[in-house]
């Protein structure tokens, strides 16, 4: 498993977040994004996006909590085989829990290459 420590992922977490174009990264709305060393329990997830996606939300959409995307660092690490390649999985992960916000699912994600 690559060793990284928690504060430079936790910087590849923001800077995949700081790809993200203005104009989209402008629409994302009622998010908290965390860092979390594994996924739930029987889970096989590099991360994870709870909430309810921008085209589902409608006039009723108020006084919620806020959506989670979640980003698991050890499953990246073990996945990873130099750092070069957790930087690739921590963008990728956190460019496909970001368009699950969007309301992009996960065939579409494949047929991007984010899957």
């Amino acid at each position: 498993m690559i060793d990284v420590s928690e504060e430079r992922f936790d910087q590849l977490v923001e800077d995949a977040l700081a790809t993200i174009p203005r104009p989209l990264a402008r629409r994302i709305r009622n998010v908290a994004l965390q860092v979390d060393d594994w996924p739930p329990p029987g889970q096989n997830l590099l991360g994870l996006y709870r909430g309810i996606p921008l085209t589902a939300r409608g006039n009723e959409y108020a006084g919620v909590l806020p959506d989670t995307i979640q980003i698991f660092r050890y499953p990246i690490l073990r996945q990873a085989v130099d750092e070069d390649d957790v930087v690739e999985l921590v963008r990728t992960t956190v460019l496909h829990e970001v368009a699950h916000h969007f309301g992009i699912d996960d065939a579409h994600l494949d047929e991007l290459g984010y899957g």
